[in-house]
């Protein structure tokens, strides 16, 4: 899982912004926040585009091929916007840094502790966590301990046999615990749970946090 420091982003801000004249203070600001959150997609030509929501794509003019290779991951971006029509934008990319994109895990039954974990971890009521474009997006929130192993989230589906759109959120510190808290982003492909109409339906967010079972809804 990547871990992306957003704290540690604005207080990186901060300390430009007390360096830096108020001109370039603005424009340094700009350049480094994140412009969108998207979907970065692979073409078949080799070109890639950047899903911005259900029905707009952005072009990159300064970019032919995706950093990311053959991989649809979610990203956070920062562009210039030189012209739109309709649902299309050209822009230019600034930057571009990839979240950890995975696929969900079938629900064990009694052995889910045992393959996926059971540490507390929270979700993070963000504008990055949001469930759009086939995808579930979480800014999470947990402890790092001092012995930096690598912590394991993962999606289970088929939680609730009397509904497919319940899903729980798996936690593996693997012992790395009782350190300093922490937020990371981490996204889920949700495509193969999608309706197969138009219709909107709730998708139901279960996890364990630090003060126990907690419970959300995104449209979907």
């Amino acid at each position: 899982m990547k871990r992306f420091g957003l704290a540690t982003f604005v207080l990186g801000s901060l300390i430009l912004s007390s360096l830096s004249s108020c001109t370039s203070n603005d424009d340094n600001m700009a350049l480094m926040q994140p412009t969108a959150l998207v979907t970065v997609r692979p073409t078949d030509s080799g070109t890639f585009t950047l899903q911005l929501d259900n029905t707009t794509t952005l072009y990159p003019t300064n970019m032919k091929s995706s950093p990311f290779g053959n991989k649809e991951v979610r990203a956070l971006v920062n562009y210039t916007d030189e012209g739109s029509r309709g649902n299309t934008r050209n822009v230019h990319i600034n930057w571009i840094d990839s979240i950890r994109t995975k696929n969900t895990v079938p629900d064990l039954g009694i052995e889910n502790d045992a393959k996926y974990g059971n540490d507390a971890i929270e979700i993070v009521n963000d504008w990055v966590t949001i469930a759009e474009d086939g995808y579930l997006t979480l800014r999470i929130r947990t402890q790092w301990g001092i012995l930096n192993n690598k912590h394991n989230i993962n999606l289970l589906t088929g939680v609730n046999p009397d509904n497919p759109y319940e899903v729980e959120l798996r936690h593996d510190a693997n012992g790395d615990i009782g350190g300093i808290m922490g937020d990371a982003l981490i996204a889920f492909n949700l495509n193969d749970l999608l309706p197969k109409d138009t219709q909107t339906v709730k998708l139901k967010l279960n996890w364990k946090s630090f003060s126990g079972h907690k419970t959300t809804e995104f449209e979907l």
